[in-house]
């Protein structure tokens, strides 16, 4: 298939090829939906923690002759019924990271950019040519694309158009290397340089 590449410099179009089996992908919602749930778990943090009977520090001498005192028997004094005591069912840190396959990956990844291609949320350039950190150079980049909320995607991460784009409600820049399911559908539209797209298309 092809895709329109805008030169943002001269206001022109031409068109370049790009695979179908990465960019004409038939939408599969399932797969998305399991990529993106395993990718959001695996940033969780789950250090909850919490110290259970053996954890507690002292405890070691018991409180009372187990005869004698009148009152019921005890073996140590950091039992869960204890003020101090330890935890019943203490927490323990844990992981919520959920095996994905890179097969399973990669799919999801071009599932993804399949869809935005058909829906036309997907907005090539030449280049960005953002050659000094001013916000008003991204706010006129959008201005000619038409589009207010946007993930610009760079081949290598261009820390003008970062510099740039930070000060900006709702506008996001990545690199090739740092993509992710959650990005790419958490911004209305894509916008990517041609060498990003070429990147791309090979390591999928």
């Amino acid at each position: 298939m092809k895709l329109k590449v805008l030169n943002i410099s001269t206001n022109k179009s031409t068109a370049t090829e790009v695979a179908d089996k990465v960019f004409a992908k038939d939408y599969n919602q399932s797969l998305v939906h399991q990529v993106t749930t395993a990718y959001m778990a695996t940033g969780r943090q789950g250090s909850k923690a919490q110290k259970n009977r053996a954890a507690v520090s002292g405890g070691g001498k018991k409180p009372w002759a187990q005869k004698g005192t009148g009152r019921a028997r005890a073996g140590t004094s950091r039992g869960p019924i204890w003020r101090s005591g330890g935890v019943t069912f203490a927490a323990k840190p844990k992981s919520f990271a959920q095996k994905v396959n890179k097969k399973m990956y990669k799919g999801a990844i071009s599932v993804i950019f399949s869809e935005l291609a058909r829906t036309e949320r997907l907005k090539v350039v030449k280049e960005f040519g953002i050659t000094e950190a001013k916000t008003k150079n991204v706010t006129a980049l959008l201005k000619a694309l038409n589009i207010k909320d946007a993930l610009l995607m760079t081949e290598e991460l261009d820390e003008n158009l970062y510099l740039s784009s930070r000060n900006l409600y709702h506008v996001g820049v990545c690199d090739t290397q740092s993509i992710d399911p959650v990005s790419l559908i958490g911004y209305e539209n894509v916008v990517i340089t041609e060498a990003a797209l070429k990147k791309i298309e090979a390591q999928l």
